[in-house]
């Protein structure tokens, strides 16, 4: 049997889960995680990340549709996608990303009632046989360490 250390994931697995909407609750509650504010939305280190750097951008407004988007927020999102892309690019320095919006629980949208968009850096070679045969991600840098990083570019 295989072992990874992954103690971080401990606090997922203890603490009380919420029925409130996550994506509602981290900007209310000052989440330490969140990366930039704007009028219309801001941007979260994702807690479970699939690489390293993996962002997200939400609206402030608990919505779960592109289409229900107003202009103004659309812009916003669009243009802090932008910002974390480039703080990404230049601290950490990925040869590509992924970025786009899982709409509805079918499309794979683990928070499917408040829309966001994922901003996940690629490099060549991040994926092995761990996610293929072991369901398996490995992360190799503390979410804190990225966090400081990208949060240097922004400033």
């Amino acid at each position: 049997m295989n072992t990874i250390w992954a103690p971080w994931r401990v606090e997922y697995i203890t603490k009380p889960k919420e029925n409130s909407c996550i994506l509602c609750s981290a900007p209310a509650d000052g989440d330490h995680l969140i990366l930039l504010r704007e009028k219309h939305c801001f941007s979260i280190m994702n807690r479970f990340p699939y690489t390293t750097g993996h962002c997200m951008v939400a609206p402030y407004r608990h919505i779960g549709h592109l289409l229900d988007l107003e202009k103004n927020e659309f812009t916003g999102i669009l243009e802090m996608v932008k910002k974390i892309v480039s703080a990404i690019q230049s601290s950490l320095n990925p040869q590509g990303f992924n970025i786009g919006c899982n709409i509805g629980t079918v499309a794979g949208a683990g928070i499917a009632d408040h829309l966001h968009v994922h901003i996940v850096p690629r490099w060549n070679g991040d994926t092995n046989f761990m996610p293929v045969l072991s369901e398996t991600h490995i992360i190799s840098e503390h979410i804190e360490k990225t966090r400081e990083k990208i949060m240097g570019k922004l400033s």
